[in-house]
């Protein structure tokens, strides 16, 4: 080997690479994240369902959706259909707030 060579050698020596950062390592605790995501997506899922009981709830207490052909039944389309107050997040917080008192007004008519 020439001395040109052995400077050349020497020279792209340091672009070797470093045999143990060879490998990504990553410091994420996938468990965590992965839990995290799974239970913001129950979170949200959980939030429309509530959302979408609390839309028929209200229209079948309000009498929105009565039938008009029949006396004392309810109308199915109008109950998938209805929209009983102007927004979603209302639904959402009063059937937030008023969990205890629902829970007790449909456990007594049982």
């Amino acid at each position: 080997m020439s001395e040109k060579e052995g400077k050349l050698l020497k020279i792209y020596d340091g672009s070797l690479p470093v045999e143990e950062d060879l490998f990504e390592r990553s410091y994420i605790n996938h468990l965590a994240w992965t839990l995290a995501v799974i239970f913001g997506g129950l979170v949200i899922w959980l939030a429309i369902a509530l959302v979408n009981a609390e839309n028929q709830r209200n229209a079948l207490a309000t009498g929105m959706c009565a039938d008009p052909l029949f006396k004392g039944e309810i109308d199915r389309k109008c109950l998938v259909l209805v929209r009983s107050r102007e927004y979603w997040w209302q639904h959402l917080w009063y059937g937030m707030t008023h969990v205890r008192e629902t829970a007790v007004k449909d456990w007594r008519k049982h």
